[in-house]
């Protein structure tokens, strides 16, 4: 009886011990790191990106959401970067993969289907994550996985490729001030966590955020709707890169 009751005792000890709280820790499924697609649009521009990538000679990619889409992507229009991007990264053999709208999940998707199919682009751009911090849908730890996760994609398929990884860029569009604070803890969260993702050879981590804001505001010169970028603010953009992507395609 006695042999039994310790028998019992220590299955269950080694039980607790192999669970996540002490044992190794399992990393929850959730929606920022699950591979989706969008609608038949979204999926017609995919498309495109994998006919740019089959034509091969892109050695700088910009891929990210609706501000990279503006460098002159067809979403919007051309897009306030449009001048900016044909002028000073086109030179050096640059694509625009943004689509406007994108979480981490669309981009993992994206690259999963074909977008890396013909390409080994010497340095990518990314910037993403704005809409999944955009509401309740991911905490900054699970958005600071996805991005995590784009980026064993790109070691995955195109594992020479550099990644000048861009912070979170500032935003205040919540319709109360209680809120927009809480929108920038988050977003000042995500950064932390993936400014420790730069390695200083294939990860470099930039935060522009500072360049757009005077104090605490955001010129509206600068982000007319307080979240996407003006001509003005993507020259800024620009004179910040362009010397560090140029350093990146010369090593």
């Amino acid at each position: 009886m006695r042999f039994r009751f310790f028998s019992a005792i220590v299955a269950s000890l080694a039980m607790v011990l192999s669970s996540s709280s002490f044992g190794q820790e399992t990393k929850k499924e959730h929606s920022a790191i699950k591979a989706a697609p969008r609608d038949k649009n979204w999926e017609k521009r995919h498309d495109k990106f994998v006919e740019i990538a089959k034509r091969g000679g892109v050695d700088l990619l910009f891929l990210g959401d609706s501000i990279t889409d503006a460098w002159g992507g067809e979403g919007h229009g051309g897009g306030s970067g449009k001048k900016i991007f044909e002028s000073r990264f086109v030179p050096m053999k640059a694509a625009n993969f943004g689509i406007g709208g994108d979480r981490t999940q669309h981009v993992l998707w994206r690259l999963q289907k074909g977008e890396l199919d013909g390409i080994q682009p010497k340095v990518v751009q990314l910037m993403i994550g704005t809409n999944n911090a955009n509401g309740m849908d991911n905490s900054a730890e699970e958005i600071a996985d996805g991005i995590k996760a784009i980026i064993a994609e790109f070691n995955k398929r195109s594992p020479k490729t550099k990644v000048l990884l861009l912070a979170v860029f500032p935003r205040n569009t919540a319709k109360d001030p209680a809120a927009n604070s809480a929108q920038k803890a988050k977003i000042d969260k995500i950064n932390s966590i993936i400014a420790k993702l730069d390695d200083g050879k294939m990860v470099k981590y930039l935060d522009l955020g500072p360049k757009f804001m005077e104090g605490t505001t955001i010129p509206k010169e600068i982000m007319p709707d307080q979240l996407h970028l003006s001509e003005k603010g993507y020259a800024i953009w620009a004179d910040a890169v362009e010397p560090i992507i140029k350093e990146m395609l010369a090593n």
